[in-house]
């Protein structure tokens, strides 16, 4: 997609969330990746922390950062796979406004070019939740990757056309 050099960047701020029963702040490479990543496009990372695979704590730190007026997106990073403690998709089911059903189909059609049909095993996924953005994507360092450069880098940019994400958050909260 064309970035419009015309329009002016806007920086958003963002909060990362680990979703892992095993990772630590020193091992969290998907995280570190998605932080540098946030940072690299200009945006301001606000609050990074991890979460054990439990609905219960995840959506609980989605709720914090949801009513955080500081908080404009949250990106998290593992538990959308298929076994029985990934469930970042079912805390995302409790927060929830709206889902974004295209963000979680584009990301496995671009994965599919990465991985074939292991694509089928990601629940990827973004909702909209009392006006933030959460995009949930899966924990290794190539679906981050994959999810922030061929995706979240352009809708999260203020000067990418047709249209991107920040230009309808001024009214997300309309009713």
């Amino acid at each position: 997609m064309p970035i419009d050099t015309d329009r002016r960047f806007r920086a958003i701020r963002i909060a990362l969330l680990t979703v892992s029963d095993t990772r630590t702040r020193e091992d969290d490479t998907s995280g570190d990746i998605l932080a540098q990543r946030i940072v690299d496009a200009g945006h301001e990372l606000v609050a990074r922390e991890i979460s054990k695979d439990s609905v219960e704590q995840i959506a609980a730190h989605l709720h914090r950062w949801i009513d955080d007026e500081e908080i404009d997106a949250i990106v998290t990073t593992g538990g959308t796979g298929l076994t029985g403690r990934d469930v970042t998709p079912e805390a995302l089911d409790r927060v929830k406004s709206k889902d974004i059903p295209g963000f979680g189909e584009l990301f496995r059609m671009l994965s599919y070019k990465t991985i074939g049909t292991s694509t089928i095993q990601s629940r990827a996924c973004a909702v909209l939740a009392r006006g933030t953005y959460i995009f949930a994507l899966p924990g290794s360092n190539g679906a981050v990757k994959d999810g922030w450069d061929m995706i979240l880098s352009e809708q999260l940019d203020s000067r990418n056309r047709p249209c991107n994400f920040v230009e309808l958050m001024p009214r997300l909260r309309e009713r």
